[in-house]
């Protein structure tokens, strides 16, 4: 949240240098607030551990948040009851006609497959280009920002030597970005993944940015000018043992593969692991949550309908397509 401070305060252009983010005190007045509505569309197969895990995150700001759960209706899942979907999740045609203030669109494990032979792709793309007109602004994680990605700008994932897995090193590359104010220069965070998307094919698209990235995990973190759409590779929100889980099922199936690396002391899996990125992970969803999102919204969604409050961004002009 922003620190409300006097008009006219000299501290205000010191901390507004360093990326703090500053409110007078009039602009505080005529502020309207009201309770952010954030849709999740869990792609996971393990809904229940990854609702938890997000809500924790989002939970953890001082924000007032309604959630509601989405599912691809086409797709039948396999780890969870019909009867959980049908009493906890909604489908795109029971909310198309609402209107949210955020969309997080999580990962999912088909990445090694190519997008339009994932069977829920068509509805993915329905849900892609209904977010257009329906939600200010849009939070991609993982493979789900590799989809997204591809359906809003065409930049296409491509196969790693063998599975990314462990805890990266990453740098910031545009520091004074919003999504990233109060980052370390230095910070770790989660990858789980056989593709990647390349940095420079983000940086020819005139309306993206990169904002972090690892030397050995690549791009972390890009954005659309204006905040509409958020891009994360990895998985800041993974539990302590989500990797670790991930190993030994990965193991368990035979598969030729190493310890996640990073994350067990001396890389060894007997080890408990060192949990090192909850910091940060509380930072992004919460610079989401603040900048992309309520410093931002209408307090009427009915205005999302109009073309140039979707376009319109703080700290920039999204790129409306």
């Amino acid at each position: 949240m922003p620190i409300t401070v006097p008009e006219g305060l000299p501290a205000i252009k010191t901390l507004t240098g360093e990326n703090i983010f500053v409110m007078t005190e009039g602009r505080a007045r005529s502020q309207d607030i009201r309770p952010l509505r954030i849709l999740i569309l869990n792609l996971m197969p393990t809904k229940t551990e990854t609702e938890t895990q997000l809500l924790r995150l989002i939970g953890n700001t001082p924000l007032q948040v309604e959630i509601e759960l989405m599912q691809a209706g086409t797709h039948t899942a396999k780890n969870v009851s019909a009867e959980y979907l049908l009493r906890f999740y909604k489908t795109l045609s029971e909310v198309r006609g609402s209107l949210y203030d955020g969309l997080i669109v999580t990962g999912a494990p088909v990445e090694q497959m190519a997008f339009e032979d994932v069977d829920y792709w068509e509805e993915l793309c329905e849900i892609f280009d209904w977010s257009r007109r329906s939600v200010f602004s849009t939070l991609h994680i993982c493979w789900g920002a590799q989809a997204g990605l591809y359906f809003h700008y065409g930049v296409d994932k491509h196969p790693l030597p063998e599975k990314l897995s462990g805890v990266y090193e990453h740098r910031l590359l545009l520091p004074t970005h919003p999504m990233v104010r109060g980052f370390d220069e230095v910070f770790y965070a989660p990858h789980s993944r056989y593709t990647g998307v390349r940095a420079a094919d983000i940086e020819k698209i005139p309306a993206l940015e990169l904002l972090a990235a690892s030397g050995e995990a690549g791009v972390y973190l890009a954005a659309e000018k204006g905040g509409r759409r958020v891009f994360v590779t990895g998985h800041s929100e993974y539990d302590r043992d989500t990797l670790a889980r991930e190993y030994r099922r990965d193991v368990g199936r035979g598969l030729d593969i190493r310890p996640p690396r990073n994350y067990y002391p001396g890389d060894d899996p007997e080890k408990a692991p060192v949990v090192r990125w909850r910091g940060h992970a509380s930072l992004l969803f919460a610079n989401w949550l603040n900048y992309c999102i309520y410093q931002q919204t209408p307090y009427d969604l009915a205005e999302l309908r109009r073309p140039e409050v979707l376009g319109a961004g703080t700290y920039a002009r999204a790129c409306l397509r």
